[in-house]
């Protein structure tokens, strides 16, 4: 039976590919099952993950004959386990919340099955607790592969804010569970972002090695590679350098080069001077180790990595070389705000030998306004909800043609373009202007107010600082 839906389902993502319509489609199998349509989904979601975004719009479209199907199904198809199991995976898979509960109200299920289904509808609807209290007894190991699995990956994800190390071992669950689809991507890259959070430098590694070698042409890439730049700056201290090369080794060069160029950025703005240093240089230079050319970005971010070792004019020096007209909208205002706080704190002090070698505090540097295109949106489930705010739904009750299925992103997210560098959200950077100071026995130079007024109102232009 399950080689028939297989099969069944091979023949229909044929005809969707082929460009048939919906509608006919669905009159060319009108004997399929509930299961049967689901399994199909399966199919194309893992072709999704391995990098085919072509089946992102395919994914929509099937999304909504299922729907269909769902709402339109006899009470009594679902008195079948594998339609049942089927209409709670297709819930996780993007389903439409309000077809989901339209349907359970209709049927008559035991305590457990009553409580397994109203798990996956609070999970849809944002209520983390309720999800909580009614999988709580479900041992995601116990239940089909195919169940269990997605069950994994919602019990980790709604366990993250409370208790991150019985997540990090249900998202292991989940990849046991369901190897290579679409369910263990998910899981990976929930997972990398959990190990920063644990501060575990060593599972970081690992998952971020599994993630390259098997989902870096997933349309979710994007997401892997911000978790990927977060957890490398904040766990550089524990974390082998040598490693984090065979791990961007494995991706192409402009992928590579791109990553590091993100932390050589992050780096600088969170004033990790060593960190952005060997990253701005491993950006510069090429796969056989010979330098590549001048990259404005690179010399960007190694300017601003010098920031705590030399004074205000010395960085003045380095950035007034760069190629502004290269540098990205976000980039073009960072360098912007530094040179004007530079140039401040240049004119305003006064010349003597103790505070002409001051080193600029990156403190100073305001964040940068950066332009983020977001990825497409996870299909899977809704994204971890990590604050249980009962109030807010994790996805409105939408139609069934506009159920939960991402847009083709416009370009690969993993490999964005040289002079549009992908850029993580900027640090949480408090600066130096609301930082806690030490009493000073000398009042300061009125100058010295000014050009910290300058920086207020440059964070000001930037987006405001944070306060």
């Amino acid at each position: 039976m399950r080689l028939a839906a297989t099969l069944s389902g091979a023949a229909l993502i044929a005809l969707l590919v082929a460009g048939v319509p919906s509608r006919a489609v669905a009159s060319e199998a009108p004997a399929l099952e509930p299961y049967q349509l689901v399994r199909c989904l399966q199919l194309l979601q893992d072709r999704i993950a391995s990098g085919d975004q072509a089946s992102l719009p395919l994914q929509r479209r099937l999304l909504e004959m299922t729907d269909k199907r769902m709402r339109t199904a006899d009470v009594d198809a679902f008195k079948d386990p594998k339609n049942f199991r089927a209409l709670l995976i297709y819930a996780m898979s993007g389903g439409n919340p309000l077809t989901i509960e339209q349907v359970v109200s209709r049927l008559e299920l035991e305590e457990a099955d009553q409580k397994l289904a109203q798990g996956v509808i609070d999970y849809l609807r944002g209520k983390p607790k309720g999800t909580v209290e009614a999988l709580a007894a479900i041992d995601p190991l116990t239940q089909i592969s195919e169940l269990g699995a997605f069950l994994a990956l919602v019990k980790g994800s709604v366990s993250i804010a409370e208790q991150p190390e019985q997540a990090m071992t249900l998202f292991d669950q989940a990849r046991l569970l369901s190897p290579g689809t679409l369910v263990e991507e998910a899981a990976l890259r929930r997972s990398v972002a959990l190990a920063t959070r644990l501060e575990d430098g060593g599972r970081f590694l690992r998952n971020s090695t599994q993630y390259v070698r098997s989902y870096l042409r997933s349309p979710y890439a994007s997401q892997f590679a911000d978790a990927f730049v977060g957890g490398v700056v904040a766990l550089h201290k524990s974390i082998n350098l040598d490693t984090l090369a065979e791990i961007t080794a494995m991706m192409d060069a402009e992928q590579e080069r791109v990553v590091y160029l993100r932390i050589a950025r992050h780096a600088a703005i969170d004033g990790l001077t060593e960190l952005s240093a060997f990253a701005a240089a491993r950006a510069e230079k090429r796969r056989d180790g010979a330098p590549g050319g001048a990259d404005p970005r690179a010399q960007l971010y190694s300017g601003l990595s010098s920031v705590t070792s030399g004074t205000a004019a010395d960085m003045l020096g380095k950035l007034g070389d760069i190629d502004r007209d290269k540098l990205s909208k976000g980039d073009r205002a960072l360098l912007d705000a530094v040179e004007a706080v530079a140039s401040e704190l240049t004119s305003a002090v006064p010349a003597t030998p103790a505070s002409a070698s001051k080193p600029l505090d990156v403190g100073d540097l305001p964040p940068a306004a950066i332009e983020i295109t977001p990825p497409p949106a996870d299909p899977m489930i809704p994204d971890a909800v990590e604050t249980p705010a009962e109030a807010a739904p994790a996805q409105s009750a939408t139609p069934a043609t506009q159920s939960a299925a991402p847009e083709v992103p416009a370009a690969a997210p993993a490999s964005p373009p040289a002079e549009q560098p992908a850029t993580v959200a900027a640090p949480r950077v408090v600066p130096l202007t609301a930082q806690q100071q030490p009493e000073s026995a000398e009042p300061e130079d009125p100058k010295i107010t000014e050009a910290r007024r300058t920086l207020e109102s440059i964070d000001e232009l930037l987006g405001g600082s944070p306060k």
